[in-house]
């Protein structure tokens, strides 16, 4: 990867063009706090079960440490209830890596009700509310048809 230097010394990096894509699709009907609640812990999912997505901790220049978040942007889409559904079923055929939040999920408190409330519901039927998929780029693009960025 090549670095410059601006006039005021500081290295600029060109753009990096991943060939993977860490992507949420949130459901059009969620309230805004719903929506940041879904996208957190979708992308947790992710995170735990995928190191390639995670980056090397961080420090400042004072060398406190924090913690590694992903080596790349997630983008947030978002889609109608149909959408959503098609989407799921897309990641599903193409065996992407992915993260389920359901409605029932508003109702509980811990993790182990969350994952009770999963698994008391057929796949086709699960209402699904937010998605997380990862994967080569083109194939997240395709689960991702009909959906849009959220704004």
């Amino acid at each position: 990867m090549r670095s410059d230097t601006t006039t005021t010394g500081v290295a600029t990096v060109p753009p990096v063009r991943f060939d993977t894509k860490i992507a949420v699709l949130l459901r059009t009907d969620l309230a805004p706090w719903q929506r940041r609640n879904v996208t957190a812990f979708l992308v947790s999912g992710l995170g735990t079960e995928l190191p390639e997505v995670v980056g090397e901790p961080y420090a400042d220049a004072d060398g406190t440490p924090y913690l590694p978040m992903f080596r790349q942007p997630v983008l947030v889409f978002e889609a109608a209830k149909e959408t959503m559904t098609a989407a799921h079923g897309r990641a599903l055929s193409r065996d992407l890596p992915r993260a389920v939040f359901t409605s029932d999920l508003f109702a509980t408190g811990n993790d182990h009700d969350n994952r009770a409330a999963v698994r008391a519901v057929p796949r086709d039927d699960l209402d699904l509310v937010g998605l997380a998929v990862y994967g080569p780029r083109n194939a997240v693009d395709k689960v991702l048809k009909g959906a849009r960025m959220h704004p």
